[in-house]
């Protein structure tokens, strides 16, 4: 589904990326971990066509994302409230995704009942605009937008940064029903070791831009990792 052939970004003379290879199946649920400054967020947004490599290529779907436009259709990311429409509320954001992927408002409203217990009653009928919504809230809107779409790809940075425990349970308790609903690649990015460990089924390590480690997620991931970082 997604391979990286040879892909490099520079900023200021500095390589931030520098993965000579890596290849993502369909069904995959993979965790991206490293510290501040490892060249993650960058990654995503070379997957995602929102910054050009200074080298080499990544493939979604066996098309270049820098030269086609077909892998958008069925890939759906989070990355910050950058992705969002501030000046709509959470209803008119979810109409107007909906709209976009043909589906009606009776669907769209059917969609967003499955997500009560996740948005916890914070986000629907607040009468905020998203822009005024916390920024644990922010991200409930765009997880729910991006399932709202026909993913096949879906790409999430930090998802459990910003939110209080009981919703980080209820994210993860969602990311494991997709791994067993949908045949789809998850990326996901995160610090929090726990959480990605329990959600994955393999973890990529990034250090200063370069793939350290590639592990494929069992009893042993988390102490593995965790003896990494204790430094």
């Amino acid at each position: 589904m997604i391979t990286v052939n040879n892909i490099g970004k520079a900023y200021g003379g500095e390589l931030v990326v520098d993965i000579e290879a890596l290849d993502i199946q369909p069904g995959e649920t993979v965790g991206l971990v490293g510290n501040n400054g490892a060249g993650k967020t960058t990654f995503f947004r070379l997957l995602l066509d929102l910054i050009r490599a200074d080298r080499g290529e990544i493939l979604s779907g066996g098309r270049n994302v820098a030269g086609s436009e077909e892998w958008k259709r069925y890939t759906a990311a989070y990355l910050d409230e950058g992705f969002l429409i501030g000046y709509l509320t959470p209803e008119e954001y979810f109409y107007f995704v909906g709209k976009l992927n043909n589906r009606s408002r009776a669907d769209v409203d059917e969609f967003l009942q499955t997500f009560a217990p996740f948005f916890d009653g914070a986000v629907l009928k607040s009468g905020k605009y998203i822009r005024d919504l916390s920024k644990g809230n922010q991200f409930k809107v765009g997880i729910a937008a991006c399932l709202l779409q026909d993913t096949q790809v879906l790409i999430l940075d930090e998802p459990f940064a910003n939110l209080d425990p009981t919703t980080q349970m209820r994210l993860i308790g969602m990311l494991r029903d997709i791994q067993t609903q949908r045949r789809m690649v998850v990326l996901i990015s995160s610090h929090d070791l726990n959480h990605i460990t329990g959600v994955c089924s393999r973890i990529l390590l990034m250090e200063k831009g370069k793939l350290i480690k590639d592990l494929r997620t069992n009893s042993e991931t988390l102490h593995e990792l965790e003896a990494y970082f204790k430094v």
